[in-house]
């Protein structure tokens, strides 16, 4: 393990994938931000982080919150932040990766780090945090809870927002938020419910933040999710490099295809893309401050 979080970075395993790409869309007039990405992961032709933002600025995405997953991302997420004024950082133990701390008998230390990490002025978030029943059995799960809760704890003793991962526990992640207290700014990243869970979070004071994958031809749930938020309680994200945005799902993502997403999500709505891009930038500020000091 590498002791310069500057020098940390993953591979995703590439398969027989599309590597290369896609082309940049058209820029937007009025600017917007990435509400969440993992940069440190190299997908497809390596581009640098300093790459990455400028092809990003180029077409109107001028910031972008990387998150954390785990000790070594969390570090090299706030070392981006504390590096580039176009980055801040959310920070934590993802719901799949706390079993494994909590198996080796770290859950505790790792909390710790994330904790030490979220003092830094500009770590802006506890992210990703939340439940995740799809890919951990259920003797994994009372760590998923202790983690999830620490973390919201942490969300509030450092006054920052909280970005929460949910696949397929909804009502579990609803009902711990009401039974703890959530944090004052919440955000459900790429919020994958329905138009009821819509309605419920909306009435709670939660963000939803949608991905590309509300482009996706099987995702009619979150286009019914989209109808019915709030235009003040929207966000726009990549989660790259994953969920590229039709028509170029399954090449990589990165910021610089946000205006993909912004434009159809527009579109279902009904509204002027400036006018959602805006509002959405506006939203973006509101949860996490101003990204240059």
């Amino acid at each position: 393990m590498t002791t310069d979080p500057s020098q940390y970075v993953r591979t995703r395993e590439k398969g027989t994938r599309d590597v290369t790409y896609p082309a940049a869309p058209e820029p937007l007039a009025v600017p917007v931000y990435d509400n969440h990405a993992h940069l440190e992961i190299e997908d497809g032709v390596g581009l640098s982080l300093d790459e990455q933002l400028e092809r990003a600025a180029s077409v109107g995405v001028v910031g972008v919150v990387q998150a954390g997953g785990d000790i070594e991302s969390s570090r090299w997420s706030a070392w981006a932040a504390t590096a580039h004024p176009r980055v801040l950082a959310a920070v934590a133990i993802h719901p799949n990766e706390a079993p494994a701390y909590a198996a080796a008998g770290r859950l505790d230390e790792a909390i710790a780090v994330i904790d030490e990490l979220a003092a830094q002025p500009r770590v802006r978030a506890i992210g990703e945090t939340g439940l995740d029943f799809f890919r951990t059995e259920e003797d994994g799960l009372p760590a998923q809870f202790e983690s999830f809760e620490a973390h919201i704890a942490l969300a509030k003793k450092h006054g920052v927002a909280m970005q929460i991962h949910d696949r397929d526990a909804h009502d579990a992640v609803l009902e711990t938020l009401l039974r703890v207290g959530a944090p004052e700014r919440t955000v459900f990243h790429c919020f994958s419910g329905d138009e009821a869970m819509a309605h419920v979070a909306a009435e709670r004071g939660y963000w939803l933040s949608f991905a590309g994958n509300v482009t996706f031809k099987n995702a009619q749930n979150l286009r019914d999710a989209l109808a019915v938020t709030p235009r003040e309680r929207i966000l726009v994200e990549t989660d790259a490099p994953f969920l590229t945005p039709t028509p170029h799902r399954g090449r990589p993502n990165a910021p610089y295809l946000i205006p993909v997403t912004l434009r159809f999500m527009a579109a279902e709505l009904g509204v002027d893309v400036d006018e959602l891009a805006a509002q959405v930038a506006a939203n973006t500020l509101e949860v996490y401050g101003a990204f240059e000091d």
